[in-house]
């Protein structure tokens, strides 16, 4: 019987464990707007900023406990001598407080002591304190809030970047391959015409080389291929996993990208800024608050329980109990006038940490115009690429044609032909991602902006017109 369960166990174990990498694992061909989403669910960069968010929000609570007053409780049983002197100590944590009449001599009998009390002492008010530590708490949950936002948008356009990054080497790989297989023909004619003895020996040789060059550049291609593949997995959440992805809309010509922002006090670096801008400006305040006396109402009752003679003689279980009840009430006002030194201090540091924050918040903001700019250089110059290269791709398999017919009538030489399929080659590589440079640039337009949104909504809308 216990068999039995022990393999039942395991089967569901195992159901679960396929269940989760069946949860976990991508569709089997990734769009673009799927691979975003993908990352914003699982990078686990996001959680990590969720669970600070989460953190800093439960300090907006830990800090409106202040308002509520604090009760302590106090049992004590003890057994000391029954000596007393004159005088005073110092404030100490030394040497035990001792109360009672003095009995002029010194011995060291003893006797039961014991007490027990509740005391409840509660800041009435306190000149807004309180208040502006609640106002720190919840600004630096809209701190956290934003690095959320923040890590998400950057998640996102990594993902995204990552995954044109891929289809650019898939499309290396694609030319790369043709150019193989080109050179793969041309080397076997010229053995043909070599063996043949219509041409020099060395001219095989010469084709040999090529060939073994271009076969090097395609598993070098492949190489990147896979490598980006292993990037993109990673900023899904799913490294390690095979990534499969569909290209579809994303090699044709891409929409131009939107107008420059003029508010780029919304992108999330920026709002993530202001936020801590914020911070450092509720600590200033809850530092100029820290200057004001305390008020605080205090209430106890407490009972003592003390041996003492009784006929003459120390009773020696007499003060086990506390007998004797107390109770008080009043208001406790402190107040340390010198610390306005130390207070000061701490305000001229963080007046200059709130300045350094504005100065990161401009650099932000300069950094987000500059990001702009490029963004419209890169879109005007990939339009302009994307127009010629078709022209380039045309003229240069006209080329490589007209030389290998040159090279066929015995006019021309290896050299000239292997040069025109290099060329060729890298005609084709610059065709199949020329277009892709354009939607690049509406990605990086897009990250200047702070919303990617519009990106991914032409990103489907290409999908679809592709089908």
């Amino acid at each position: 019987m216990s068999r039995i369960v022990a393999l039942v166990s395991i089967g569901l174990i195992s159901l679960l464990q396929v269940a989760r990498c069946l949860a976990q694992a991508p569709p089997q061909s990734l769009r673009l707007d799927q691979a975003v989403d993908l990352a914003i669910n699982n990078y686990p960069a996001i959680r990590v900023a969720r669970e600070r968010a989460a953190a800093a929000a439960g300090g907006v609570e830990l800090a409106r406990t202040a308002y509520l007053p604090r009760t302590d409780l106090l049992w004590q049983e003890n057994r000391a001598t029954t000596n007393n002197v004159f005088g005073l100590l110092l404030p100490q944590a030394v040497i035990p407080a001792i109360s009672g009449p003095v009995l002029g001599t010194k011995s060291f009998d003893n006797v039961w002591g014991s007490a027990g009390g509740v005391l409840l002492s509660w800041e009435i008010f306190d000149l807004g304190l309180r208040r502006a530590n609640v106002a720190l708490a919840r600004a630096e949950t809209s701190r956290a809030d934003a690095g959320v936002e923040a890590t998400r948008f950057e998640a996102a356009i990594g993902a995204a970047d990552a995954f044109l990054t891929v289809i650019a080497v898939d499309q290396t790989v694609k030319s790369a391959q043709a150019n193989v297989e080109r050179m793969e023909t041309f080397s076997r004619s010229v053995h043909v015409l070599v063996d043949n003895q219509l041409r020099a020996g060395v001219d095989a040789s010469r084709s040999d080389a090529e060939l073994a060059a271009a076969r090097i550049q395609l598993i070098q291609a492949q190489q990147n291929a896979e490598l980006a593949r292993a990037t993109l997995a990673e900023l899904l959440g799913i490294a390690g996993a095979a990534v499969s992805i569909d290209a579809a809309g994303l090699l044709e010509f891409g929409p131009q990208p939107p107008e420059a922002s003029e508010k780029l006090e919304s992108h999330p670096l920026a709002l993530e800024q202001i936020s801590a801008v914020e911070v450092a400006r509720a600590r200033e305040r809850v530092i100029e608050k820290s200057y004001f006396p305390r008020f605080n109402f205090q209430t106890a009752f407490s009972g003592r329980g003390t041996g003492g003679l009784v006929s003459g003689k120390l009773d020696g279980t007499h003060g086990l109990l506390p007998e004797t009840p107390n109770w008080a009430s009043g208001l406790t006002i402190t107040f340390s006038p010198l610390e306005i030194f130390s207070i000061r201090s701490r305000r001229k540091i963080e007046a200059s940490n709130e300045a350094a924050e504005k100065a990161r918040l401009d650099q932000t903001l300069q950094s987000l115009k500059a990001q702009e700019a490029r963004a419209r250089v890169l879109a005007d110059a990939a339009r302009r690429i994307a127009d010629t290269t078709p022209a380039q791709l045309a003229a240069a398999r006209e080329a490589e044609f007209r030389t290998r017919a040159r090279y066929d009538a015995q006019l021309g030489t290896v050299s000239e032909v292997a040069e025109a399929q290099r060329l060729l080659a890298q005609a084709e590589i610059d065709d199949s991602i020329a277009r892709l440079g354009i939607w690049r640039a509406f990605l990086a337009a897009a990250r200047a902006r702070g919303d990617i949104k519009p990106f991914l909504e032409q990103v489907v809308t290409a999908s679809q017109r592709r089908k």
